[in-house]
């Protein structure tokens, strides 16, 4: 990180003279913009000499030496780059920067964006003209800060704070208006009219004297809102505190009946101890007690809280001793008894801050105080210890809390991700509500990220490293692991990291970030390369730690972008456990990426994670991809027998791919033939492949066969599979196919066979709607859909949406079930389902509407032939339906056979009609079409007559 607010750093860089301190700052002022090098050398020296040009040159090799030491040699900067004839420093993380992004923040926030000033800005260069403006806006900036903070602090009814920190502030710019404003506001807010009104005249003569000029609007009309008493000085009501009854309450149980009271609230940074504590004091404030407040800041005078709640008191601490200064304060609390003193961030306190408290512990007070500290640490007080103040820790918010802060911001957002990512830290909360109204994203809000930062810039060099190296193992660190990463023992600094709060220890040797921003922030501090080795480094302990652990190992090779057969090993094997399509996907990707030749089984494996994710033409793309790689009949045998993705469309996608899957099985077959799991795979897939022919029965009833004797579950779902698609030679057999799908449900539900368990409940629901049983094919459908949506199935609805569209239909409401049907087709549109893409929705608006409206310009796809008989001229139309062929024996042939009744109807052919009724008397008593779970013709009877 570069620091020019204050003395110029470079993090650990050491930047050498004057002149190369002054290159960087020259470079830093430019903000990443380039800088010519004539334009340094005439910044540098006011009159250059001849070798000017040339020392800016050296200047920058030492700066790029100092800023990157583990740059190899000969390779260009990353950070310090050439640009033409100039320069330009790609810098990321600049505390001014970083400053203005906070200037935005809340409280907290701008707390932190304070803190980041270590002195004037760009110190060593206030008299160079190059660093001038940027100082000037800089300190402007820090202005506004100040007086931005002032602002929330009076939002929050902190007004006395306030009151104290503006005297300092205007003494030193008597000229910002906007100050006096906010100073007489709180002065007014703290029941003091006239000091208010006070502060008004001091403005007015401080503006006069230093500028010349009259107060302004705003500030005249707070000066008449004030003698006015007008109701709009006095705070807006602040929200309710969520979530936090349990706490109030132990609060209010530490209000001592008599002399003093002490209750201590910790809890991490932003879990809302200030929050509960302004709520506290409200509360004390409306039974008639003073509340005044005061915070404990890093690098504050001695003692400076009490200066704070003295002054507020109306009393000035005029003691020359420690002990004086101790007794003044608690005599100046205990006269404004009953009073609450509230310190802030008690941690940061200094040794004679907490003596002044401990003073309060020693001291018999004859008026009722309460003093709250609120600590994001454990206290080093002996004293306050022995007190045993009331302790009140605070956690999280649980997930309905979380709800009501995240519906005052924005009512959209996801609750229980929002939850899940804050660990129910109220700031975390609230910063996720506002990004994710701003933007839709659940990422590191710039706040978090700030004061995560700014926390993080406090720790020592070697801390901040092992805690980076922990971010790369995860929210959950395990520390022999960290260990192995780092190259040496981490204890010591992991007891920094955990008494920083960004870790905490949940087991012996295993830690866990505080919250999932926590990590992600500091995650996002390291840079890639770093990530990359330190990933590597993880999965190269892990292959000696747990070698089993497939799915961590397979994260950290993706994440190192490693390559060579352990990478392979590793991806492959956590594609193979992974219930998630996608991430299966994703991990056989990067290990095909990872593999130094092609591999066919790498290939297989991503064929059948594609077609399983929905993504049909891909997965038949890799499919052929591994069937070219190799001509060995065993490895043939295992590509083709391997990809064991159910089918319940009986009309192929694409032929020519099966067609090619089907002569290579036909190859590899003599190879096998005994009746070995590989021969069952190898006829099943033949079967799969040639479905809708009615020729490969045989085929699957062998696999079948084969699977049973072998008792191999996984083997027989696929071969029920392939005989269900062989099911379909004539028209009846819904009883036969609902027999399968009960054997796939039992079969694939016990042995978790989860995409066969979802087949068989879609082969149910087809069955099922064809018997006329919708309340069986409800459960089914239901059943499917909660499949798909635990393991990520995104074709399933395809069906089932089809199956609700056809529910619609049967129920007589062909309005709604069109527009079921109308998002069903463009749902199956780009699915690479074209077997049943092509056709759908003409066929059922056909269904819907009868055959009137038939537009033979619609893409009927394999019923084009089956339905012109029912649009063309009487003459032609007869002669097609004369011509027609038996059909192929797939799930269409119901609905064919409908189809030609219809023309038969239409034309008054008694010849067509027989032959329609003869392939429809099997399913006297089904749904016409209902077997397909798409459409419907009403009742088959219908078509029989008589």
């Amino acid at each position: 990180m570069f620091g020019v607010l204050g003395p110029l750093t470079a993090g650990s860089a050491r930047l050498g003279g004057p002149k190369h301190r002054a290159v960087l700052a020259r470079l830093l002022v430019a903000r990443r913009r380039v800088v010519p090098a004539r334009t340094l050398v005439d910044d540098l020296w006011e009159e250059p000499s001849d070798g000017a040009l040339g020392a800016v040159q050296t200047f920058v090799g030492a700066l790029r030496k100092a800023l990157e030491p583990d740059r190899p040699p000969r390779t260009p900067s990353r950070l310090l780059v050439t640009e033409g004839t100039g320069y330009a420093l790609l810098a990321e993380d600049v505390d001014a920067w970083r400053f203005e992004e906070m200037l935005g923040g809340d409280l907290s926030v701008l707390d932190g964006a304070l803190a980041l000033w270590r002195g004037p800005a760009y110190q060593e260069f206030a008299g160079e003209h190059w660093a001038r403006a940027e100082i000037d806006r800089l300190d402007e900036l820090r202005l506004v800060a100040v007086e931005r903070r002032a602002d929330a602090l009076l939002a929050l009814g902190r007004a006395a704070e306030v009151a104290a920190d503006l005297r300092a502030h205007l003494t030193a710019h008597p000229w910002r208006e906007k100050a006096w404003s906010l100073l007489a506001l709180a002065l007014y807010r703290e029941g003091r009219q006239g000091d208010a009104l006070q502060a008004v005249r001091s403005a007015r003569h401080a503006l006069a004297e230093n500028l010349g000029v009259d107060p302004g609007p705003e500030l005249r009309a707070l000066e008449a809102d004030v003698l006015a008493q007008s109701p709009r000085l006095l705070p807006a009501v602040r929200p309710a505190l969520v979530g936090r009854s349990g706490e109030l309450a132990a609060l209010t149980a530490a209000v001592p009946a008599a002399g003093l009271g002490l209750a201590l609230v910790s809890g991490e940074a932003g879990v809302g101890k200030t929050a509960l504590a302004e709520e506290f004091a409200g509360l004390l404030r409306g039974r008639g007690w003073t509340a005044v407040w005061a915070r404990c800041p890093e690098d504050a005078p001695v003692a400076w809280p009490w200066q704070q709640v003295a002054e507020a008191l109306g009393t000035a601490l005029a003691a020359d001793d420690r002990f004086r200064l101790r007794r003044a304060v608690v005599a100046a609390v205990e006269a404004a008894a009953p009073v609450l003193v509230v310190l802030d961030d008690l941690h940061q306190a200094d040794d004679e801050t907490l003596a002044v408290l401990a003073a309060f512990t020693r001291a018999r007070l004859s008026g009722r105080v309460l003093v709250v500290a609120t600590t994001r640490a454990p206290v080093p007080s002996e004293a306050l210890a022995r007190a045993e103040p009331v302790r009140v820790p605070l956690s999280g918010l649980g997930e309905e809390a979380v709800g009501e802060l995240v519906r005052s911001i924005s009512g959209e957002a996801d609750v229980r991700a929002i939850h899940e990512r804050s660990g129910g830290n109220p700031f975390y909360v609230k910063e996720l509500a506002r990004l994710f109204a701003a933007e839709g994203s659940l990422g590191v809000p710039a706040g978090v990220r700030e004061v995560i930062r700014h926390r993080l810039a406090a720790l020592p060099p070697r801390a901040r490293t092992v805690l980076h190296q922990a971010s790369v193992l995860g929210r959950d660190v395990e520390v022999e692991l960290l260990g192995l990463v780092a190259g040496e023992d981490v204890l010591d600094e992991l007891d920094l990291v955990l008494e920083a709060g960004f870790l905490t220890e949940v087991a012996p040797g295993l830690a866990r970030f505080t919250h999932v921003l926590v990590r992600d922030t500091v995650y996002g501090e390291v840079s890639l390369t770093r990530r990359a080795r330190w990933h590597a480094a993880a999965a190269h302990a892990l292959e000696s730690l747990r070698p089993a652990d497939v799915s961590l190992l397979a994260h950290h090779h993706v994440l190192a972008g490693a390559r060579g057969p352990a990478a392979v090993r590793a991806l492959a094997g956590a594609a193979e456990v992974t219930r998630s399509p996608r991430e299966a996907i994703r991990l056989w990707r990067a290990a095909i990426e990872a593999a130094d030749d092609v591999r066919p089984g790498l290939l297989t494996g991503l064929a059948r994670a594609l077609a399983v994710g929905g993504d049909l033409a891909a997965a038949r793309e890799a499919r052929s991809a591994a069937l070219r790689a190799t001509a060995d009949p065993a490895v043939v045998a295992e590509v083709v027998g391997s990809f064991d993705v159910p089918g319940i469309w009986t009309t192929s996608d694409d032929p020519v791919h099966s067609a090619e899957l089907v002569a290579a099985a036909e190859r590899a077959l003599p190879a096998f033939p005994e009746p070995t799991a590989t021969r069952a795979r190898l006829l099943a897939t033949v079967a799969m492949e040639d479905r809708g022919t009615g020729t490969r029965l045989r085929e699957a009833e062998e696999a079948e066969s084969i699977a049973r004797a072998l008792g191999d579950p996984a083997l027989l779902a696929f071969a029920l599979n392939a005989r269900f698609l062989h099911t379909f030679h004539r028209t009846g057999l819904a009883p036969e196919r609902a027999a399968i799908g009960a054997e796939l449900v039992a079969l694939a539900a016990t042995h978790h066979l989860v995409t066969h368990e979802v087949l068989g409940h879609l082969v149910l629901v087809q069955a099922n709607a064809a018997l006329g049983d919708f309340a069986a094919a409800d459960r089914h459908a239901a059943a499917a859909d909660a499949l798909a949506a635990e393991h990520d199935l995104p074709l399933v609805g395809v069906f089932t949406d089809c199956y609700a569209a056809l529910k619609l239909a049967a129920s007589g409401d062909p309005v709604a079930a069109e527009q079921a049907y109308r998002a069903a087709a463009a749902r199956v549109e780009g699915t690479g389902m074209w077997g049943m893409e092509r056709g759908l929705l003409p066929l059922a608006l056909l269904s819907l509407h009868g055959p009137s409206d038939v537009d033979l310009g619609d893409d009927w796809g394999p019923l084009r032939a089956w339905v012109e008989p029912l649009a063309l001229p009487r003459a032609e139309a007869l002669e097609a339906a004369r011509a027609l062929p038996p059909g192929p024996a797939d799930l269409l042939g119901e609905v064919r056979a409908c189809l030609l009744a219809m023309a038969a109807e239409r034309l008054g052919d008694d010849v067509l009609l027989d032959r329609a009724r003869a392939l429809l008397e099997p399913a006297r008593h089904e749904l016409a079409g209902a077997g397909t779970g798409l459409v419907t013709f009403g009742p088959v009877a219908r078509f029989l007559g008589g």
